[in-house]
């Protein structure tokens, strides 16, 4: 009696995106933690480096997100959706960015209506607010102000979820992370990374820019924190590591796990803004030498919930790992 008592309460947990970077880690923490009853994972295809103890969903058809979920999912962790576009010379954009990020997105939201799912934790993005700050940092007061398509789609996809689940029995939850970070984190970070991991001298000397950046084990404690704080229903949060760092220091410590030398040099600003505009790397500029300020302390407040890493150790471990894996 009491063994079916307890299963009861045991949620069963959807994730999208569960073969991506954050998915796959968010996966592994849920297994780990043995606290749900069943793990689903939404695949566009089948994954053979999932768990065996995930049951797979895999894609019906080339939209993955029309795919039926099962009847019994308690909470969705909607992590899926389209990154950027590998090609730039499409005609819309931000068009593709809304096929996945806005209507995919409300797809799956409408099957959790049906479903009854309890609550729904959507992963948004901290590019919602805006792209850097000046002043002061970022909080869930602000306007959004969002400069690029995949943010606008993000945006939107926000809206859209508030107005479904209005006066519905659907919570949700909306995370806007900023760059999140990792040994094998993608995009931008990992082109650093390969950077860092090189003895070139790097124009980060005397830079004193504050930028917010999460751990991914930090991320995915705070989603884990999402799936079972009653107070993280109807709320949105801006989720990021204690600590604030230039680009230097980042640098700095990326390149100490590494042991390598910390090697930065002096180049004036102005000059590497005019250098990456000539380029057309300015959003790359944006993301290096401005500033992009968090203020987390709605979720630390709320929820009553602490970064299991500092950010100096975190990115040391990154330094650390990714090395260990390129020799």
């Amino acid at each position: 009696v009491l063994l079916t008592l307890w299963n009861r309460n045991m949620k069963n947990i959807l994730v999208t995106g569960s073969s991506g970077f954050v998915g796959k880690s968010l996966i592994h923490s849920l297994i780990l933690s043995n606290k749900y009853q069943k793990i689903y994972a939404l695949n566009r295809r089948h994954s053979h480096t999932l768990p065996v103890m995930v049951e797979q969903l895999v894609a019906t058809s080339e939209n993955v997100f029309s795919t039926p979920i099962p009847a019994n999912i308690d909470v969705i962790v909607h992590l899926a959706g389209r990154a950027h576009i590998l090609n730039d010379n499409v005609q819309n954009p931000l068009e593709h960015f809304r096929s996945v990020n806005v209507q995919g997105t409300l797809e799956l939201a409408q099957q959790a209506l049906e479903n009854k799912v309890t609550r729904f934790i959507f992963i948004s993005s901290i590019g919602v607010n805006g792209a850097f700050t000046t002043k002061k940092p970022f909080d869930e007061t602000d306007q959004p102000y969002p400069h690029a398509d995949y943010a606008i789609s993000k945006l939107e996809a926000e809206q859209a979820l508030k107005e479904l689940f209005k006066d519905t029995n659907t919570e949700l939850v909306i995370i806007r992370p900023p760059l999140v970070y990792a040994a094998d984190a993608p995009g931008n970070f990992a082109r650093l990374l390969k950077l860092a991991a090189t003895n070139v001298p790097l124009p980060f000397a005397y830079l004193h820019n504050k930028r917010s950046f999460v751990a991914l084990e930090n991320l995915v404690s705070f989603i884990e924190t999402c799936i079972e704080h009653p107070q993280a229903k109807n709320e949105l949060f801006l989720i990021a590591d204690n600590e604030v760092l230039s680009t230097q220091q980042l640098v700095s410590l990326i390149r100490k796990g590494m042991r390598r030398k910390t090697n930065l040099v002096y180049i004036p600003p102005f000059l590497m803004k005019l250098g990456a505009i000539c380029i057309g790397k300015a959003k790359l500029y944006e993301q290096l030498f401005l500033s992009l300020e968090v203020d987390a302390s709605k979720a630390r407040n709320l929820l009553n919930w602490m970064p299991p890493i500092m950010a100096d150790d975190a990115l040391e471990k990154t330094g650390i790992i990714y090395l260990e894996r390129s020799e």
